[in-house]
């Protein structure tokens, strides 16, 4: 869960860079998507690590 935590973090950094390019551009719909992205696997992200902690507990 650790590596997958990691992974979705990134995701959801990508999605905030994407945002900012996407307001550049006035993109509704990449915005959108961005923000979607950044949303709901930050949200996993913080939540994850609220729950388990981090480092992860096993048990």
């Amino acid at each position: 869960m650790n590596l997958l935590m990691i992974i979705f973090g990134l995701i959801a950094i990508c999605g905030l860079l994407g945002i900012v390019q996407s307001i550049r551009e006035k993109n509704v719909l990449a915005l959108v998507f961005n923000a979607g992205a950044a949303a709901i696997f930050g949200w996993f992200v913080v939540m994850t690590i609220w729950h388990q902690g981090f480092p992860p507990t096993l048990h």
